[in-house]
């Protein structure tokens, strides 16, 4: 059904959807300035494209945890900006602490906010979660500077459907840490379109180096990219009606 309205909308041949699992066909819509001009100001007339690509599995050979560095001194985005959109700008910012993540053996960067470098906002391209003992769980609050991404609220709809208490407030780097290391927040996880639900293994920062529950993917983190993906892909009913909204 959804292969279909995707079909009659933008007339993509249903040859072109993958059928292996974990793949899919990836939509990104694009606003592009189109105007025969240079300068400082808003394009006067654009063009709006809709990008339909086949992709593989983001995880091939199986979902592993990975490591995070803190930002020192880099900020994704600022107050009044464009961090709440998918905007390439907001990309561009993350290019160099993300080489200085790999030069410190992290996969990925964890943003504070650019007004105090206190709180946790999010990845390059992915929000957070912290998974606490008392069973609560935890994400920053959208601020106009971290991304209103469409796998963050149903993490926050699916949990919420469980009975489970989503809390979503400023977290500070502190906070964070300490909870890590006392033991009250027991998994920490990322989400996004591509990824889902991806599993943090360690917190990393010039000053510490910490692992996160035992180091593995934790049990809710596994069981919400399970849940998630086998609505995704037709495997569970989709009992929140996700598909319906969207056709």
């Amino acid at each position: 059904m959804f292969i279909g309205a995707i079909e009659a909308l933008i007339g993509v041949d249903a040859a072109w959807v993958p059928g292996a699992d974990e793949t899919s066909l990836y939509l990104r819509p694009m606003l592009i300035g189109t105007e025969a001009c240079l300068g400082v100001r808003p394009s006067q007339t654009v063009e709006f494209v809709l990008l339909a690509s086949p992709v593989g599995a983001y995880f091939p050979n199986g979902v592993k945890p990975v490591s995070i560095w803190v930002a020192q001194g880099f900020h994704r985005a600022g107050a009044g900006g464009t961090g709440q959109a998918k905007t390439a700008g907001n990309y561009a910012a993350s290019l160099l602490p993300q080489q200085q993540a790999q030069d410190h053996g992290c996969d990925q960067v964890l943003f504070l906010d650019a007004s105090r470098d206190l709180y946790v906002e999010e990845l390059g391209g992915m929000n957070v979660f912290a998974v606490r003992r008392d069973g609560t769980v935890w994400t920053p609050r959208v601020t106009g500077t971290i991304l209103e991404g469409v796998t963050r609220s149903s993490v926050i709809e699916l949990l919420r459907a469980d009975g489970r208490e989503v809390v979503e407030r400023d977290i500070s780097i502190d906070e964070l840490r300490d909870g890590i290391s006392s033991g009250a927040i027991e998994e920490f996880f990322a989400c996004g379109t591509a990824a889902v639900v991806t599993p943090i293994a360690r917190l990393v920062t010039p000053s510490y180096d910490l692992v996160i529950g035992d180091g593995g993917p934790g049990t809710l983190t596994t069981s919400l990219r399970g849940r998630l993906t086998d609505i995704q892909y037709g495997r569970a009913e989709d009992h929140l009606g996700w598909m319906r909204r969207v056709l």
